[in-house]
């Protein structure tokens, strides 16, 4: 620190004596050592003070309660100062986190929904901000059966999205074994518990349809309940299938239920970012969507996805909370 005082006082006393821009600009050179060195605010003040009190002794009786007052200003004006840098810091690694978490996103877990003769399939899904949390992913065979699974993951960044990773290739491992809804999750379970953080929150609902037997299997890790619409009675259902969280504990059983479709049935399939109108809770959320489903069942079910999507928006004032994703199979 001596060193620095000694040569900050030669540059200001040649500064207070010429003024020329050549000795400002030295002034300004050596702050990169003040930088390199880590000194404080407050301490460059303190240096400036003490080599005005050797230039100049006799003004300092005066100016010596002004320079305090500002020592006293700097040492919490450079706390402050380093906190914001330390914030910008953080957000910078954030973005450049979610940067990456949002190209694995729209490269290894594209989304394609599958084109079936039989079978009418629908799906959105939409982030409120850049990361999805929310991941669908279909498995087909030709015209015999069709499945799909529904996972929402409370997590973000990097981690979420590799977590989501975990899924898409742990279901794409289970090339005929997926028709069993039970398996598939034990399985599912299984992977994610050895490979995501434990304040990582897993949950999936997954369903299979036999295309020729027209019967459809489900199974659940504490998902959403998906709605089924028997176009013969005209009513809906829940599809409840009790199950824990995935990833929570490693040997979870799940069992698994099944329904037989009928022609004009409707499955709906979503996570909670649909059914939570937290801006509304006055409104039941459920009667919304089968009012709104009961009123356009006659729609496509891609249609029918938009409608829904768009009808929830405005509920909410345009302003979701979560991320939003359905999906519909119309038989």
């Amino acid at each position: 620190m001596k060193q620095l005082e000694s040569q900050y006082k030669k540059i200001l006393s040649d500064y207070m004596a010429d003024q020329t821009e050549k000795n400002l600009y030295i002034a300004q050179n050596f702050t990169r050592q003040l930088i390199q060195k880590n000194i404080s605010p407050e301490d460059v003040v303190s240096i400036h003070k003490n080599a005005v009190e050797k230039i100049f002794p006799n003004r300092m009786i005066e100016e010596q309660p002004a320079y305090d007052f500002l020592i006293e200003v700097m040492v919490h004006y450079g706390m402050a100062h380093r906190e914001h840098q330390s914030l910008l810091q953080k957000q910078a690694e954030y973005e450049m986190e979610m940067k990456i978490a949002t190209n694995i996103q729209k490269t290894i877990l594209k989304t394609v929904v599958p084109k079936l003769s039989s079978i009418d399939i629908g799906m959105i899904s939409i982030p409120i901000r850049k990361m999805n949390g929310d991941y669908v992913h279909f498995l087909y065979d030709r015209e015999d059966y069709l499945s799909v699974a529904v996972t929402d993951v409370v997590g973000k960044g990097v981690p979420a999205a590799l977590c989501m990773s975990m899924v898409k290739y742990g279901l794409e491992t289970l090339e005929y074994a997926y028709k069993d809804p039970s398996y598939v999750l034990e399985v599912i379970n299984r992977v994610i518990e050895k490979g995501v953080d434990d304040s990582m929150f897993v949950s999936m609902f997954y369903g299979c349809l036999d295309i020729q037997k027209s019967i459809f299997s489900f199974a659940s890790a504490g998902h959403e309940p998906a709605l089924y619409y028997s176009a013969k009675h005209d009513t809906f259902f829940p599809l409840e299938a009790k199950g824990l969280l995935l990833g929570v504990m490693p040997e979870i059983k799940y069992s698994y239920k099944e329904i037989s479709l009928e022609e004009n049935d409707i499955i709906i399939i979503m996570t909670d970012g649909v059914t939570e109108f937290r801006s509304r809770d006055e409104l039941n959320s459920r009667e919304v969507i089968t009012s709104l489903i009961s009123e356009n069942k006659h729609l496509s079910a891609q249609q029918l996805c938009n409608l829904l999507y768009k009808q929830i928006e405005k509920i909410q004032d345009f302003k979701l909370s979560d991320d939003f994703t359905v999906v519909i199979i119309k038989k």
